[in-house]
């Protein structure tokens, strides 16, 4: 039975002898004709440093992430790692990096193997910035659901499958989401994972509007059930805000 190095349980696998062959590998000593020049040899030391030793921490996910978290980053993966299932609402200010904050509990509970799937509800006119920050600071690949994009999606899907069965990780337009019709089959293929911003808009509070209706229902049917891990982001003080919930207690 063999794991990678750093990999996880469920990475394990078996080997039959008889059929592929074990045996112990050596490398040669590098030559004076290997030696590459300072600025590499640097560099390929740096990242080994690094690996190890965000291998060996607390937190399984730094080894894979393209940022450094300022301290206070870490304060929500902290909250989010002592809860189960995560419920988290993330109310920090504009520009303190809420973006970051909420893909740092992605990454870990994706490292951690707790979760293998994820979506991000956001208003379309941040889908993009979402896709390419959860690329380029957490390695995570995601494809655009949007009402631009569904057509090429959804074709070619066989009878019974959702675009949510196809694709482990997606930005999800709430406003293009929300209506009847898409909402069930989001609700019926959501993935374990959930990440909500601009959170304040899916409430009711100050006036109900069918559209602001529509997204409480939404999230609310989202947070129902238990098990499934759910991150609200705002930059909007939510004093009063009355925000959809699953069981009591089920938010920190």
């Amino acid at each position: 039975m063999v794991r990678p190095l750093g990999g996880l349980d469920e990475e394990i696998v078996g080997i039959l002898p008889s059929i592929e062959p074990v045996e112990s590998a050596t490398f040669p000593f590098p030559s004076r004709e290997d030696v590459g020049d300072f600025a590499s040899g640097r560099l390929l030391r740096e990242a080994a440093r690094l690996s190890t030793r965000a291998a060996a921490g607390p937190f399984r996910s730094f080894a894979r992430i393209a940022v450094e978290p300022r301290p206070y980053q870490l304060v929500p993966l902290m909250m989010a790692l002592r809860l189960d299932p995560v419920r988290l609402l993330i109310a920090d200010d504009v520009g303190i990096g809420k973006t970051i904050e909420a893909g740092l509990i992605a990454r870990e509970l994706l490292d951690r193997g707790e979760i293998h799937r994820m979506a991000v509800l956001c208003p379309p006119q941040l889908a993009e910035q979402w896709q390419k920050e959860l690329l380029e600071k957490f390695h995570i690949e995601t494809e655009l659901v949007l009402s631009s994009t569904i057509q090429r999606l959804e074709r070619d899907l066989p009878i019974g499958v959702s675009v949510f069965d196809r694709h482990r990780f997606v930005v999800v337009s709430t406003d293009f989401i929300k209506s009847d019709r898409r909402a069930a089959d989001f609700e019926l293929k959501c993935p374990e994972f959930v990440i909500v911003d601009e959170a304040h808009g899916c409430t009711v509070a100050g006036g109900v509007g069918r559209g602001r209706q529509q997204r409480f229902d939404l999230v609310r049917k989202i947070s129902a059930k238990e098990s499934r891990h759910v991150v609200l982001v705002t930059a909007t003080p939510t004093a009063g805000m009355n925000m959809p919930s699953g069981p009591p207690g089920s938010f920190g």
